[in-house]
């Protein structure tokens, strides 16, 4: 049989050059070690996620429920109060969350340079991270009192009578954003931080070279090289801006009047006065607000982040 092949020795077999991918990419530990997670992930979060869906179409007790459909969603959506805690809601969330990107660059570069006290420096930003965040609304109610407070009081000394923080209804939501601003820019620093640190020394040395100046070095180098961390800060402030509650609840009840009412707060009103499947009701639109902002949001940050 001819092959054109003549010699006496078979040619030898080709050999591909790369292992299977499966091969290259075998998990070292068994899918069992997975059982544990799930389980936990499972009864911490999948069954009361649907249970919130089922209870939401009642209207339950602790001892009785009784099935109604979405009546809890139809009259939660006429609540007077869910047009302006919705509102608010994305203020607040719009407010904070822009607020920590430009600050948190801003603390992050300034300290990741040639500072005195730089250490020491970082920590006194990420220290109001740690505080409890019922005990920064209650401090900084006693702060933002308009009469007692002192900072009022240091503003009289310098001929400025200070507004009332939080009894303005014009001021009160805006001056919760700040107290949470003050308490979570130092997460947002330090994730800026680890963002401006891991870009090569080389980028920017070549742009120094090149006759760059440190506005065109923060332009064209840091800004688009720390655009991960840019990502991480905008969806980390957006959730926790979307889902506030403890800061705003412990700083005004969502006064004065329902000025300062976000959806959680509403939420937790209706709860407090007994509604508790229109409170669960509540509690997955609120869910499905921040899935709807956040995923696109996510996706299309990422996306654009590749095509760079």
């Amino acid at each position: 049989m001819h092959d054109g092949y003549h010699g006496k020795n078979p040619p030898p077999l080709v050999r591909p050059t790369t292992a299977p991918r499966a091969a290259r990419r075998r998990n070292p530990y068994p899918l069992w070690f997975l059982i544990p997670a799930a389980v936990i992930y499972t009864v911490l979060f999948l069954v009361p996620t649907f249970a919130s869906f089922y209870y939401s179409l009642t209207r339950w007790s602790l001892f009785d429920q009784q099935f109604i459909g979405l009546d809890n969603y139809i009259q939660f959506f006429r609540e007077p109060g869910l047009i302006g805690g919705l509102t608010n809601t994305l203020i607040y969330a719009v407010v904070t969350s822009g607020l920590k990107v430009v600050l948190g660059m801003a603390l992050g570069m300034l300290l990741t340079s040639q500072i005195i006290g730089r250490g020491l420096l970082r920590s006194v930003v990420f220290f109001p991270v740690l505080v409890s965040t019922i005990g920064v609304g209650l401090t900084f109610t006693v702060l933002m009192n308009p009469d007692q407070g002192l900072i009022n009081k240091t503003l009289a000394l310098v001929g400025i009578q200070g507004p009332g923080w939080l009894t303005d209804p014009s001021l009160a939501l805006l001056s919760v954003a700040f107290v949470d601003v003050w308490k979570g820019v130092g997460l947002a620093t330090v994730i800026y931080i680890a963002g401006i640190v891991s870009i090569p020394h080389e980028y920017l040395e070549a742009a120094k070279v090149d006759g760059a100046g440190r506005m065109a070095v923060f332009r064209h180098v840091v800004l688009p090289l720390a655009r991960p961390a840019t990502v991480t800060v905008v969806i980390l402030s957006l959730i926790g801006g979307l889902r506030s509650f403890d800061l705003i609840w412990a700083m005004t009840h969502g006064g004065p009047g329902f000025t300062s009412d976000v959806i959680a707060s509403v939420i937790y009103k209706q709860y407090q006065a007994g509604f508790y499947g229109l409170s669960t009701a509540g509690n997955v639109i609120l869910f499905v607000l921040v899935t709807a902002i956040i995923l696109p949001l996510f996706y299309l940050l990422n996306r654009k982040e590749v095509e760079q």
